[in-house]
């Protein structure tokens, strides 16, 4: 386990989107990801002689046609951002067309999007991915542009980390999360069910789901994912804090280990959860349908990475910043950990792009990376939205070290603005983070999935069984495929 609760105690609120980037005051142009890049003054004082190293082409002047991964329609605020951000990279980029993908990362279409050479030049992904799209060789190595950024060491290692494969990297940090639980507590108050302790237990959980439910009316307590891989990384959580693994590597093979003691620890969990009736009675929801039941007040609490759920409950739930807070995982016991998995959102470069477009790729994706205008751009949206009575909401985790002197400078932003949300101290210091397993994630949440589905749906179910079923479809479709160096 990756212990990051000391580090995470230190982010509170220095949080920023995934435009909060770039060079200093030159929209990035300053900032040198190759070390071929030049800038006109170099190249025009180089001495024309044939002893001379030919002068490098300018980066900035080449023409070139990348296309990018450009938000969901539902994403208002953030396309707004990306626009401002195209506009400002074709001010310093003038022979670059921008062309804008609709496509979201999806693992069962990414091989076909791959095969028929329709994937983006720069696409989003998600912590899991990094060692699945390196051995596929559907993520370009874009480790010398890596060491070229000369704003490499300002990355959060807690993210870089989940895209360094072997030594390598293979994906750009923008923001990550660590699993926790959103709670309605202005649902609690209108109940007088007590606010219970942010050093919460399972227990507390479950008596606060039954106290706050109301069945009859359509009312959860809590709303764990029923469907979609989500749901096998909702339960994820509950594995962890039980003291189990995923899978663990031994003798060059990887073995599944999620049917251990802790993993039907957590499953009988869930069923106290189905046999209490504190769950949707319509339990088969997805991430979106999770949130937008907690959003519309049809669930009092929700698992997830927080932002999410915050930004639907504040900008289209109507409710205020004092109506929700950010819960850790509950812990097992008294006294255990609240580990919750830890995610993040990462760009990729295409591996079938030409180098010179890998390297304007990476431009884009670091331009407003530790910039003053990134971080201008924010501030407006910030604004904006105040404008419009809604709510910013950061990320827990950001792409950059929370200690920098760039950290100082976001927090200084925050603290202008009432519609900030603000982490609280105590929140962050209780956050226990855990990476993904690192060899086929989604195929162990599928498994899982199908299990849970089992347990919501039936009366009875033999747990042990369930996982141990799982654990041999994992094992042997995937699992035994592997060889670890």
């Amino acid at each position: 386990m990756r212990k990051i609760s000391t580090i995470i105690a230190c982010l509170i609120v220095f949080s920023l989107v995934l435009a909060a980037c770039g060079g200093k005051n030159n929209n990035g142009a300053s900032s040198s990801p190759s070390a071929s890049a030049s800038t006109p003054a170099e190249s025009a004082s180089a001495p024309a002689s044939e002893s001379s190293d030919p002068a490098s082409p300018d980066i900035t002047q080449v023409k070139a046609t990348i296309s990018i991964y450009y938000p969901t329609p539902d994403l208002v605020e953030k396309r707004a951002l990306e626009d401002d951000k195209i506009k400002r990279f074709n001010a310093v980029f003038p022979n670059v067309e921008i062309v804008k993908s609709d496509w979201q990362y999806n693992p069962n279409e990414i091989g076909i999007k791959m095969g028929a050479n329709e994937a983006p030049t720069l696409f989003n992904t998600y912590a899991t991915e990094g060692k699945f799209l390196a051995e596929k060789g559907w993520a370009a190595d874009i480790t010398d542009l890596y060491n070229a950024y000369d704003k490499k060491d300002q990355l959060n290692p807690i993210l870089l980390d989940q895209f360094n494969i072997g030594g390598k990297i293979y994906g750009i940090p923008q923001q990550g999360y660590v699993v926790g639980t959103v709670v309605n507590k202005k649902m609690l108050a209108d109940k007088g069910v007590a606010i219970p302790a942010l050093d919460w237990t399972w227990d507390d959980v479950l008596n606060t789901a039954k106290a706050v439910a109301d069945p009859k009316k359509g009312i959860a307590g809590i709303a764990p994912m029923g469907k979609g891989n989500e749901a096998g990384w909702n339960w994820t959580n509950f594995l962890f804090e039980a003291g189990g693994e995923i899978q663990k590597v031994e003798g060059g093979k990887v073995i599944a280990t999620f049917n251990s003691d802790a993993g039907v620890k957590a499953l009988d969990f869930y069923n106290k959860l189905k046999e209490a009736s504190v769950i949707p009675a319509d339990w088969a929801l997805g991430w979106g349908d999770a949130v937008g039941a907690f959003a519309q007040g049809r669930t009092a609490m929700v698992i997830a990475g927080p932002d999410g759920p915050l930004d639907q409950g504040l900008n289209q739930g109507g409710y205020k910043p004092e109506d929700l807070v950010v819960y850790p995982m509950p812990a097992a016991a008294a006294g255990g950990k609240h580990t919750g998995v830890l995610g993040g959102d990462f760009l990729v470069i295409n591996p079938n792009a030409t180098k010179e477009e890998q390297e304007i790729a990476f431009r884009y994706a670091v331009f407003d990376y530790f910039s003053d205008k990134g971080l201008a751009s924010v501030e407006e949206n910030i604004k904006a939205r105040k404008a419009e009575n809604k709510f910013f909401v950061p990320p827990v985790i950001q792409y950059f070290k929370q200690d920098s002197e760039y950290g100082a400078k976001v927090k200084a932003v925050y603290d202008k603005y009432d519609n900030v949300y603000q982490y609280s101290n105590e929140l962050m210091g209780l956050l226990d983070g855990k990476p993904e397993a690192q060899f086929n994630t989604q195929d162990y949440y599928a498994a899982m999935t199908n299990v849970i589905q089992e347990v919501f749906s039936k009366k009875g179910v033999d747990l042990k069984a369930q996982l141990d079923a799982a654990a041999k479809l994992v094992q042997e479709k995937f699992y035994d495929q592997i060889k670890v160096q």
